[in-house]
C-alpha cells in the first residue's frame, strides 16, 4: 500500500527515532548503519520537498539520542554536530565540487582522517587541568562523565597549555580488550556486547568508575578549538599532540580531492592491520577560515564529510541452518542466509561455531540477525533482533546422529563440541585428506579441495595415506585431469615425502595439536615411533603441551586405524623422523623474531622455517622479549608497537646481512 509523504514522514521519524534510542540508550542496534543511513536519506529528502510536514521531533533536527539519567547535564558551548555520510568516490567529488561552488576556489587542501568507531565526548581544560568531560548527548547537551573519562590511560589529566581549551575526541576498546571483555562477561552468564563500539558506550554509562578502569578504554582527539595561533586544521592537531594529547599518526595532508580518494582506498584494506575498528575515513577542509565560511547546517558542518567504508556488520534473515562435519568429526552449524553485501562480498552463509552458541545467541530459524565480516575472517552471526520476530520463527533442532554417516554424536564432558565418533565418516576423510595436504601440512600443490572431493568419491582415497599410492594411469583417466597436471601432482607428492618433521606431526591431524605445538612436539622427540610410545605424564610435562593435549595424542595413537595409515606413510617412504641440526647452523640461537608486511624475496611461511632452521624462534606478537621486527611492504601495528618499546627494525636485505655476518 502506497503511503502519502506526510505518513511516509511520519513512520520514518518513528522508525528512526526508534532506532536511534536503541543505538544510544539501551547499546542496542537493531538495525545497521548503512540501512539507518539509508532510511535517514530518505526522510532529508521527503523533508525537502514537503516541508510542510516537517515534524519537531525529527531526528533530522537534532544530533544522536536522549541524555541519560544519572550523570549531570551539561551544555555543550559549540553544539556537537555529526557528519554526512558518502559511500562512493562520486560523493567524495560532488563534496569537493560543492566546497569550491561555495568558497569560490579552484583547489581545496583537505585532512583526511581514520574515522574511529567509537563515542565522541568533548573535554575542557582549565590552566593546563582537566576539569569536564561530556558526552556528545543530543548535541546540544550531554552527560558530565568526567570521572570516567579520568580513567582513561591515554588521556592527559594535565597538559601544557595555561588557556581554557576545548577539545573533542572518540574514545573507543581494542579488539583483544572487546573479545577479553566478552569472554568474561560469558563466565557470568551476562549479555554479550555486540561490537566494540557498543562495549565503549555501555562502559562510559557506568556510575561506577571503578568498573570503567578494567575496561581498559582508549581515545584519540581530533579537533580542538584554540583562541589564537594556528589556520589550518592540521596545524592544530600537531599542537595537540605536542602538547601531550594522543593523536592519531594515520591521518594525511592532501592538496586536492584525488589524493583524498587515494588515501581513502588505500585505509580500505590496511584498517583490518588496526588493533581497533574503523568504519571509514573523515574527511575536512584543512583552513580554518574557510570552514568558517563554510558553516554548518542544523545537523552537520559543510566542510566535513565521512567516508564509510562497505559494512562490516550487517543484518539480514537466517534462512536456515545446515550442519558441517569437519576432520576431527566436530559438528558444526552453519547459518543459511539471504544474501547481504559486507565488507565488499556478498555473504550467503555464516558460521554459528557450535550449538551452545546457539542458544547464547537465542536463534531461531527465521530470525534477522547481525553479520559481521573482518578482513578475511570467515562470517559470523554476532547478534539476534528478537524485536522483530513474526512468530513464525522455528527452534534450531540439536542432531542426534551425523548428518553425513548417521552414526550416533557424541558429546564429551570437557567441552561443548558435538562430535561424530565414525572416523570412516567421508565427510571426515575428506576434511582430513585435505588438512594433509595443505600448506603448513605436507604442502601438496594441486591437492585441493576440489581433486580430493573427486578421488575420495571415485574410490581412489580412503584415507591420506593413500596419497602415496596413486597412479599416473588412474589420474590420467579422471575428467580434466591433464598429462601435466598428473605428472605435476605425483611430482609434489614426491616432494612432500621429505617434509620437516614438524610439518608431518601437524599433518596427521591430532586433534588440538596445531603447528605452533607440532613445532613444540618435534623439538621434544626425533620420531613419530618416539612421539606414539609417549607416557601421558612425558607429554603432559611438556611446556605448552599440557594434559588436553597430551589426552588427544594418546588416543589418536591408541586408534588401531589411525596406527594402519601411519604404517602405510611408512611403507611408502615418507621420512618419520627428524633431521638433526648440525651445531653450526644454530647461529640464530637464543634470538626471537616478528615478521610483518610482504616481503619481496619469501612468503611468511618460507621466511619462519629459515629463521626456525637457523636456531632462531619467530612469534606473532611484539613484545620486551623480541630482538628484531622484520619489516616489509605495508607493514601492520607491529611496527609502532616496535618502535615504542625500542625494538631493533631491521628490513628483509638487512636480515639476510644479519645471517651472513653470523655464519662467518
Amino acid at each position: 500500500m502506497n503511503k502519502s509523504p506526510k505518513e511516509r514522514i511520519e513512520e520514518l521519524v518513528k522508525l528512526l527515532n526508534y532506532y536511534n534510542y536503541m543505538y544510544y540508550v539501551e547499546n542496542n542496534p537493531v538495525i545497521s548503519d548503512y540501512e539507518y543511513d539509508q532510511l535517514y536519506k530518505e526522510l532529508v529528502e521527503l523533508e525537502e520537498k514537503y516541508p510542510e510536514y516537517r515534524l519537531p521531533d525529527s531526528p533530522t533536527q537534532k544530533v544522536g539520542g536522549a541524555v541519560l539519567e544519572g550523570f549531570r547535564t551539561v551544555e555543550h558551548k559549540i553544539p556537537m554536530l555529526s557528519m554526512d555520510n558518502t559511500y562512493s568516490r562520486e560523493e567524495l567529488i560532488e563534496f569537493d565540487q560543492r566546497i569550491k561552488r561555495m568558497a569560490d576556489v579552484k583547489e581545496v587542501e583537505y585532512v583526511v582522517e581514520l574515522k574511529y568507531d567509537g563515542v565522541a565526548v568533548s573535554l575542557h581544560y582549565e590552566n593546563g587541568n582537566f576539569i569536564l568531560g561530556v558526552t556528545r548527548g543530543d548535541g546540544i547537551k550531554g552527560d558530565d562523565i568526567t570521572e570516567n573519562l579520568k580513567t582513561i590511560k591515554t588521556l592527559p589529566l594535565k597538559i601544557d597549555y595555561k588557556e581554557t581549551l576545548e577539545v573533542r575526541g572518540e574514545v573507543y576498546m581494542r579488539k583483544d580488550d572487546f573479545e577479553k571483555l566478552n569472554k568474561e562477561r560469558e563466565k557470568r552468564g551476562e549479555v554479550l556486547f555486540a561490537n566494540p563500539r557498543n562495549a565503549t558506550a555501555g562502559s562510559l554509562k557506568l556510575l561506577d568508575p571503578k568498573i570503567v578502569a578494567q575496561r581498559n578504554l582508549q581515545i584519540f582527539i581530533y579537533q580542538g578549538f584554540l583562541k589564537d595561533g594556528p589556520e589550518t586544521h592540521w596545524e592544530v592537531l600537531e599542537f595537540l599532540k605536542k602538547i601531550g594529547f594522543p593523536v592519531s599518526p594515520y591521518k594525511k595532508l592532501c592538496k586536492n580531492i584525488e589524493e583524498v580518494i587515494e588515501y581513502c582506498d588505500e585505509w580500505q584494506e590496511k584498517r583490518f592491520s588496526l588493533p581497533y575498528n574503523i568504519d571509514g575515513m573523515v574527511v575536512k577542509v584543512n583552513n580554518l577560515n574557510l570552514q568558517k565560511t563554510l558553516g554548518t547546517t542544523t545537523k552537520s558542518p559543510r566542510w566535513a564529510v565521512a567516508y564509510k567504508f562497505p559494512a562490516e556488520q550487517v543484518t539480514t534473515i537466517v534462512k536456515d541452518v545446515i550442519v558441517q562435519v569437519g576432520r576431527t568429526g566436530t559438528l558444526t552449524p552453519v547459518a543459511i542466509l539471504e544474501p547481504v553485501f559486507v565488507s565488499g562480498t556478498t555473504v550467503s552463509r555464516a558460521t554459528l561455531h557450535n550449538f551452545d552458541e546457539i542458544q547464547r545467541l537465542g536463534l531461531k530459524i527465521g530470525d534477522r540477525v547481525f553479520v559481521e565480516k573482518s578482513g578475511e575472517i570467515i562470517p559470523k552471526v554476532v547478534k539476534v533482533i528478537p524485536e522483530v520476530r513474526t512468530g513464525n520463527e522455528k527452534d534450531v533442532p540439536i542432531p542426534e546422529v551425523c548428518p553425513v554417516c548417521g552414526s550416533k554424536v557424541v558429546k564429551d564432558k570437557e567441552e561443548v563440541a558435538i562430535r561424530c565418533p565414525n572416523i570412516r565418516c567421508p565427510a571426515q576423510v575428506k576434511e582430513r585428506i585435505i588438512h594433509f595436504a595443505s600448506r603448513d601440512a605436507m604442502n601438496i600443490e594441486g591437492l585441493g579441495e576440489k581433486w580430493v572431493n573427486i578421488l575420495v568419491d571415485k574410490g581412489f582415497l580412503t584415507d591420506y595415506g593413500d596419497i602415496y599410492y596413486l597412479k599416473y594411469e588412474d589420474l590420467i583417466r579422471l575428467e580434466r585431469m591433464g598429462s601435466k597436471s598428473a605428472r605435476n601432482l605425483l611430482d609434489s607428492i614426491e616432494k612432500s615425502k621429505t617434509r620437516p618433521f614438524e610439518n608431518l606431526i601437524y599433518a596427521l591431524g591430532i586433534r588440538h595439536i596445531g603447528i605452533h605445538a607440532s613445532e613444540i612436539l618435534a623439538e621434544e622427540f626425533n620420531s613419530i615411533d618416539e612421539l606414539k610410545n609417549a607416557t601421558f605424564e612425558r607429554l603432559s610435562s611438556i611446556h605448552e603441551i599440557g594434559p588436553i593435549m597430551a589426552e588427544s595424542i594418546i588416543e589418536f595413537f591408541s586408534n588401531e586405524e589411525n596406527l594402519k595409515v601411519i604404517e602405510k606413510l611408512k611403507k611408502a617412504g615418507v621420512k618419520m623422523e627428524k633431521e638433526i641440526k648440525e651445531e653450526k647452523k644454530d647461529i640464530l640461537s637464543g634470538l626471537t623474531f616478528v615478521i610483518t608486511g610482504t616481503l619481496k624475496n619469501y612468503t611468511r611461511n618460507e621466511i619462519q622455517d629459515y629463521i626456525k632452521k637457523l636456531g632462531g624462534k619467530v612469534t606473532d606478537s611484539v613484545s620486551k622479549k623480541t630482538d628484531y621486527l622484520i619489516c616489509g611492504d605495508q607493514p601492520g601495528s607491529k611496527l609502532q608497537k616496535a618502535k615504542s618499546l625500542g625494538i631493533k627494525i631491521i628490513t628483509e636485505e638487512e636480515f639476510e646481512e644479519l645471517v651472513k655476518s653470523k655464519m662467518k
